[in-house]
């Protein structure tokens, strides 16, 4: 006897087919593709900012070395630009990793729309 949650019409696995079977683990994937995206955008704010922070005291910090010239505001200035040039890396990172999100929920999308289609034409 089947279990309830596999019967017809109940969005579960039923017999492979995609309007029945497979919707659910489509609309399952997009649910998590969708709660990642919202934190990485969020953690991509949040380095933005920290990017600007830095690049700010880094620029601060060439500042100081060019005017005073001593090797303790040279070093300064190295640290504070190799902060800031992780920070871009970090933040190129999150750029890249937000692009690879948003195509994979598209092509999920096209994956569930293609479905629909299929499924309504029979």
């Amino acid at each position: 006897m089947p279990r309830p949650r596999d019967l017809p019409g109940s969005g579960r696995p039923s017999g492979g087919r995609y309007d029945g079977g497979m919707a659910w683990l489509t609309e399952r994937r997009l649910r998590g593709i969708s709660r990642r995206l919202v934190a990485a955008r969020e953690e991509l704010r949040v380095a933005d900012e920290q990017l600007r922070h830095l690049a700010d005291d880094a620029d601060d910090a060439r500042l100081r070395s060019i005017v005073s010239q001593s090797p303790a505001d040279a070093a300064e200035r190295r640290e504070a630009e190799g902060d800031a040039g992780a920070m871009r890396r970090h933040r190129d990172d999150l750029q890249r990793r937000i692009a690879d999100l948003e195509a994979r929920q598209d092509a999920l999308l096209d994956e569930m729309s293609a479905g629909r289609t299929r499924s309504g034409d029979g």
